[in-house]
């Protein structure tokens, strides 16, 4: 399936926002902000996540599974262990890891 935070990860590689990934998903826009506003893996029903999917798809997103390969070409983002090899956070921010680590010093 996908997650919220691959959502805005695939917007942003697109250049779009939500109300632009809503037209193209042929859903609302409060449709589109609840989703991302999930936590983790977006529920919903299943018709609306394989318009989202089909809508970013066609854009040229490949949405890559956790531990799975990527058959495609060209550039894109994933998630992976960090420097130390801890898992990633699933915020996933240099910013927030680094006012994380400022916070444990204090």
């Amino acid at each position: 399936m996908i997650t919220s935070q691959q959502m805005r990860a695939a917007r942003a590689l697109l250049g779009i926002d939500q109300r632009q990934l809503a037209e193209l998903a042929g859903l609302s826009l409060p449709t589109i902000q609840r989703m991302e506003a999930s936590g983790g893996q977006v529920r919903g029903v299943v018709d609306t996540l394989v318009k989202v999917i089909g809508a970013l798809e066609s854009g040229g997103i490949e949405l890559i599974g956790e531990n799975a390969p990527s058959i495609g070409i060209g550039r894109g983002v994933r998630m992976r262990e960090t420097m130390d090899g801890r898992a990633a956070n699933a915020v996933g921010s240099i910013l927030f890891d680094q006012a994380r680590s400022d916070a444990d010093k204090e």
